[in-house]
């Protein structure tokens, strides 16, 4: 069973309205071998697409650097799925390289629905388990949302130079 703090879940769900029609993906980082999501990390979709989710290799090497550092692991793994339900693709089971993860998905299809579903995927086998959102587990100071290559930019390119 995955047991989430509400504010996590709604800071997901959050990226996964935001980057809609995109897919959403992020990791949920926790104490190592603690099993409890503490810090979200919504991360960049470096495809870009509707219909597929890639982590940026750069992003993926800083994140998981950071984790160590912090003696943490990805606790969750997550994405949303634009048009269907939250359930694993043949290419998110085939990409499940954390053994010791939740897979949680978001379905961003119905825009008043709350579709949230986690799966462990070990070794090809999908097993969905149940969630537990639950409030105010975690010290709401504590938990930290980080934003990598999500941040928007400002550009002037006018020349005033003349």
């Amino acid at each position: 069973m995955l047991s989430i703090d509400r504010s996590i879940v709604d800071a997901i769900v959050a990226h996964a309205r935001r980057d809609h029609p995109d897919e959403a993906c992020g990791v949920v980082a926790g104490p190592v071998g603690s099993d409890t999501p503490t810090r979200h990390i919504p991360m960049d979709n470096a495809a870009r697409s509707m219909t597929f989710y890639e982590f940026d290799s750069m992003e993926q090497l800083r994140v998981w650097r950071e984790m160590d550092d912090r003696d943490e692991e990805p606790v969750v793994i997550y994405h949303s799925h634009t048009a269907t339900e939250a359930y694993p693709s043949r290419t998110d089971i085939s990409f499940a390289g954390e053994p010791g993860a939740h897979y949680l998905l978001v379905s961003t299809r119905e825009p008043d629905t709350e579709e949230i579903r986690s799966f462990r995927i070990v070794d090809g086998v999908v097993t969905e388990e149940p969630v537990r959102i639950v409030e105010a587990a975690v010290d709401p100071d504590a938990v930290q949302s980080y934003m990598f290559g999500q941040s928007p930019t400002t550009v002037d390119y006018e020349c005033s130079g003349r």
